[in-house]
This record gives structure tokens, C-alpha cells and sequence, in this order.
């Protein structure tokens, strides 16, 4: 590997860290705030199915958590399974998150039980793995296969998430985040390295 090469490496992973560490900060930040300033009253701006004020969530969702301990357990999913999306293309990110947010949030707001407020980042990390799992499949080149199985073999049990197991758990969300990862790594182009 030559220098130059390295220098493009690190200042990869360097952007890589300030885009998913800008992001959890964001949802800390905004958890935070809300607990102590608004008393968790910011999760009504979660998607709220077939109301047409409850669309807004599909933008909000994402970044508002129950508490500290549903935030915790999405921080580490979304940190690792987003930087492995990154891995493909630092544009791939966005580009997965985006159809993610949107399907998802369809979903939910189409399909999700009457009189519920979804909130959470969970669709948009079912989306990376989505992606993930079935981008080997698209893609067809040995390092994507590789990747995509080995997502399977670390986080293959996650796919669970998306049937209704838990009471107060968004499995709509899962779902169609899950869809939209797919989705996603269907359309994507399949040049890219990874």
C-alpha cells in the first residue's frame, strides 16, 4: 500500500466516524432534550399511522427514542451495520438511509396499528441489514458475498425483529426498513469496490 493510498484510507475512516458519530450524537442529544426538557413529550412527533399529521414522523422517527435504554440498544447496531453500508461507498450511506426512512416510514404509517406513535431508529438499522445481506446477492463479486455473509453470521438473528413477537416493538418498522435495505441493494449500482 503506497502513502498516498493510506492517506485516502484514514481520511475515509475519518469521515466515516464524523458522519455516524455526528449522527448518534444527534440521537443522544435530542433524547437527552427531551427527557429532561420536553418529558419524552417529542415521541408524538413519531409516525403515527394513517394521520395525516403522523406523515411528519416518517422524517423524525429515526431520531427520537422510549428512553436511554432503547437508544443504547440501537446505538451499537446502527454504528456498526452503518459503517459496514459506508463500506461499499460513503455515499451508499445516505443513499441506503434515505430509501430506508421512506420505505419504513410508508410502511408504518400505511400498516402500522391504528393509534400507535412509532418512534426509533430500529426501521433504518433493519434497512443496513437488509442491505447487507442481500447486496452479495446483487452485486455478485466475491468481497460483497463474503461481507453479506458474514453480516448473516453476526446478525442473522435480528431478521426475527421483523414478525409482531413483542408488545410495544415497531415490527412494522423492522419490516419495511428491511424491504427497503433491499430495495436499496437492488438498485444501487454494482460497480462500487466492496
Amino acid at each position: 500500500m503506497s502513502n498516498g493510498e493510506f492517506k485516502t484510507m484514514v481520511g475515509e475512516f475519518k469521515t466515516q466516524a464524523l458522519i455516524l458519530g455526528g449522527l448518534v450524537a444527534c440521537f443522544w442529544i435530542i433524547e437527552i432534550i427531551d427527557i429532561f426538557f420536553y418529558r419524552g413529550a417529542l415521541n408524538s412527533y413519531g409516525i403515527i399511522p394513517r394521520s395525516p399529521v403522523g406523515l411528519r414522523g416518517i422524517l423524525f422517527a429515526p431520531f427520537l427514542h422510549g428512553n436511554f435504554l432503547h437508544l443504547a440498544t440501537n446505538t451499537g447496531p446502527f454504528l456498526i451495520l452503518g459503517w459496514l453500508v459506508m463500506l461499499q461507498e460513503i455515499s451508499y450511506f445516505f443513499v441506503v438511509s434515505a430509501i430506508t426512512i421512506l420505505v419504513s416510514g410508508l410502511g408504518v404509517w400505511l400498516f402500522g396499528a391504528p393509534y400507535s406513535v412509532h418512534i426509533g431508529a430500529s426501521g433504518v438499522i433493519f434497512g443496513y441489514l437488509g442491505f447487507l445481506l442481500f447486496r452479495g446477492y446483487f452485486q455478485r463479486n466475491f468481497s460483497s458475498i463474503l461481507l453479506s455473509l458474514i453480516v448473516a453470521f453476526f446478525y442473522g438473528g435480528l431478521i426475527w425483529g421483523v414478525l409482531p413477537s413483542m408488545p410495544r416493538v415497531s415490527w412494522e418498522g423492522h419490516l419495511f426498513g428491511f424491504i427497503g435495505g433491499i430495495l436499496a441493494a437492488r438498485i444501487l449500482p454494482k460497480r462500487k469496490r466492496v
